[in-house]
């Protein structure tokens, strides 16, 4: 029998066909776009959608320039090009490069320049790569990650960043700058709810004074003890 070849649709058909709730997700699926491809060979099922592509599945809304849906109920999403995504229920918005997202497993991967705003807890994530897992709502970042709340802003190479429990873990030279002061460690934790900072490891700190800080506890650990206040900061210490 022969296979059915690729074939294009037009947005609006696209859309009604796609907008029928798949068996195996409870939620209602949808997207649109300017220019829609699908090959319906078994077993290698996928559209492409081009142009101002959109999806909806459930409370999460993408927009991106092109989007590929390819398994099982399109349960995998590949998007490219200006992308951006905000889930209502989680109280997220992501704007990045390239993001991966497997509907099935709620798990997302970000890779380029990346800003993840968490309205919840009034955090901004940015990272040029990150792992979302909405299951445990634990994210991983890595390379060029700042991490900004109120007057807490951070910086490291690594992070990992547990929403329900509002910790943050900063290990790759982390730095933490709050209220005018600056620390260093091997290995920074931060309460994003109350903002205290815990050092670990070669403990470094610039305190201004008057500046109300000495919110941070140092365990060093056979590293440097906190450097006396006023010492001076290395420069563009500041930049976020």
């Amino acid at each position: 029998m022969r296979k059915p070849p690729a074939f294009a649709l037009p947005s609006i058909l696209a859309l009604a066909l796609a907008a029928a709730p798949c068996a195996a997700f409870a939620e209602t699926f949808a997207f649109s776009a300017d220019r829609v491809t699908s090959s319906m060979v078994e077993g290698k099922e996928r559209t492409v959608l081009e142009g101002r592509a959109r999806v909806k599945s459930g409370t999460l809304s993408i927009e991106a320039d092109r989007i590929e849906l390819s398994g099982k109920d399109f349960s995998l999403l590949e998007c490219t090009g200006s992308v951006r995504a905000v889930d209502d229920e989680e109280g997220l918005r992501i704007e990045t490069a390239h993001l991966l997202y497997d509907r099935k497993r709620k798990f997302s991967h970000m890779d380029g320049s990346t800003v993840i705003e968490d309205l919840r807890n009034r955090v901004v994530l940015k990272a040029r790569w990150v792992d979302n897992d909405g299951s445990s709502r634990v994210m991983v970042a890595e390379v060029s990650v700042r991490i900004l709340k109120d007057d807490l802003s951070c910086r490291s190479e690594y992070a990992i960043y547990r929403r329900d429990e509002k910790v943050l873990e900063l290990t790759g030279a982390p730095v933490a700058y709050k209220d005018g002061d600056e620390y260093r460690a091997t290995r920074i934790v931060i309460n994003t709810d109350t903002e205290d900072v815990r050092l670990e490891g070669a403990v470094q700190g610039t305190l201004t004074t008057g500046s109300g800080g000495g919110g941070a506890e140092g365990s060093a650990e056979g590293g440097a003890a906190p450097a006396a206040p006023g010492t001076t900061a290395p420069d563009g210490g500041g930049s976020q």
